[in-house]
């Protein structure tokens, strides 16, 4: 009998844990030689296989969800492995993942961004054709299943802390010159399945798919080497949703936006300024009477300024501002709470997973930031963050606590998050170690769906393994 794929890849995952583990201390984990699969398989000509295993324990007191109360936690296990065939000019990429999850209850926020048991992340083929319109240019296309990333990646890319994140099947061109960079896409964003809590509870399996009802296409522009080191950006994305297999809200909008900004560097001034505005219709939820459409009129803001210091540890201090704007009035005929399309919430809003109370909707934050980096092995930062919600009527971020009178006001309290990584064996064994806190405010306090639960602490501990 063939063994299901899923057994595969979970005996690789115990057999790089294994092999990682029988590395007690840091010096011997430094000695040792590491184990790969490109070793393993010979190094093979033209094939390139690489992979990591991540082990991870999240837990969280005092849940902030509306509707959810009590504590949560999971032990979660990710593994993926990705392949490379070279055909030059062509290319053929393989990719898969087995990401499940035990110790969660009936009570839990888990989603299928925590388990998605074995399915494919990529399959397709890359053609790279140089000195496409101009010598020295580099451009590939897609077609297939792939990942998108783009610039901060805040309303496009793979997120790192999820143990899943949205992938595409459709077609990408990206083309590179110089200090100029260009790319275009149109794609079916992938669905994860299953979706249903019993389902990812039991971590049961469904293959991931995509249809023709959500439609994902853009175009993207960015530019190196402006006067001081800055480099911009510009973009366009469109969503177009319809009911199908599954009930949505509709979703027809278009979001512009660009970035101008210049990366931290040792004894100097960086900054950041990134927004968009959103246009088109939606309907107010997915319920399947609800065929009202509404105008789309919203927006977002990230500005950031930051100083690294010529000195040991190399520390970094930056003060950060995020807007998103938020539903002003529910009867107005308009909806203007922004939708941050595929954007991953982590890099600017602290670990998800089961935390995650914060994103780019109905939310005014101001915070500070500071980074700190003692080796090349070692690196961490401490961020605090002011919160209010940018509407008094509109549900809070993602916590989906909300008073639609506005009587509970807008200030929804303080989030801290401390983050430290430590390699064990660098580019192989790593670990890293995660909190965060969501200290109430007058809204969540008050708000007439918010839990009788106190202030939200959460701890996470990942065991990453490279191979």
């Amino acid at each position: 009998m063939i063994p299901h794929p899923a057994s595969i890849l979970a005996g690789v995952s115990a057999l790089a844990l294994a092999t990682s583990l029988s590395m007690a201390s840091p010096t011997l984990a430094q000695d040792a030689p590491s184990w790969t699969l490109q070793q393993a398989l010979g190094d093979p000509d033209r094939l390139t296989v690489s992979g990591d295993v991540r082990a991870r324990y999240e837990s969280l007191s005092d849940q902030f969800r509306a509707g959810l109360t009590g504590s949560d936690q999971l032990f979660s296990l990710r593994t993926q492995v990705r392949a490379e065939l070279d055909l030059a000019p062509a290319a053929l990429v393989i990719e898969v993942l087995d990401a499940r999850g035990w110790g969660a209850d009936t009570g839990s926020s888990i989603t299928n961004s925590e388990i998605n048991t074995f399915d494919v992340l990529q399959a397709h083929v890359r053609f790279d054709t140089p000195n496409l319109f101009g010598e020295g240019a580099e451009a590939s296309t897609r077609v297939g299943r792939f990942k998108l990333d783009f610039g901060s990646r805040r309303l496009v890319g793979y997120g790192g802390y999820p143990n899943a994140s949205t992938t595409f099947t459709g077609a990408a061109v990206d083309w590179e010159r110089g200090d100029h960079q260009l790319s275009a896409f149109y794609t079916l964003p992938v669905n994860r399945l299953p979706s249903d809590q019993a389902s990812l509870l039991d971590n049961r399996h469904d293959w991931d798919d995509q249809t023709t009802d959500l439609r994902f296409w853009g175009a993207f522009y960015g530019r190196k080497g402006l006067p001081g080191g800055a480099a911009l950006e510009a973009f366009v994305f469109g969503l177009e949703e319809q009911d199908g297999r599954r009930q949505t809200r509709d979703r027809d909008i278009v979001t512009l936006g660009g970035r101008l900004h210049r990366a931290p560097r040792a004894g100097a001034w960086d900054f950041e300024i990134e927004g968009g505005w959103q246009t088109g219709e939606t309907r107010a939820s997915t319920a399947a009477a609800d065929v009202t459409a509404l105008d789309v009129r919203a927006h977002y803001l990230h500005a950031e300024v930051g100083y690294r210091f010529d000195a040991p540890w190399s520390p970094r201090v930056s003060l950060e501002y995020d807007l998103g704007s938020g539903d002003s009035d529910p009867t107005d005929g308009e909806y203007n709470r922004f939708d941050s399309l595929f954007g991953p919430r982590g890099p600017d809003f602290g670990p998800t997973g089961l935390f995650g109370p914060l994103s780019r909707s109905n939310l005014s934050s101001p915070g500070v930031r500071v980074e700190v980096a003692p080796s090349s092995r070692w690196d961490g930062f401490a961020f605090y963050r002011a919160l209010w919600l940018d509407e008094a009527r509109d549900a809070f971020a993602s916590t989906g606590v909300r008073d639609a009178s506005g009587a509970s006001g807008r200030f929804a309290g303080h989030q801290l998050e401390l983050k430290t990584r430590y390699w064990l064996q660098p580019r192989v064994w790593r670990l890293e170690l995660t909190g965060g806190a969501l200290i109430r405010g007058d809204f969540l306090d008050d708000a007439p769906n918010a839990n009788d639960e106190g202030d939200s602490l959460y701890g996470g501990l990942d065991l990453t393994r490279s191979f």
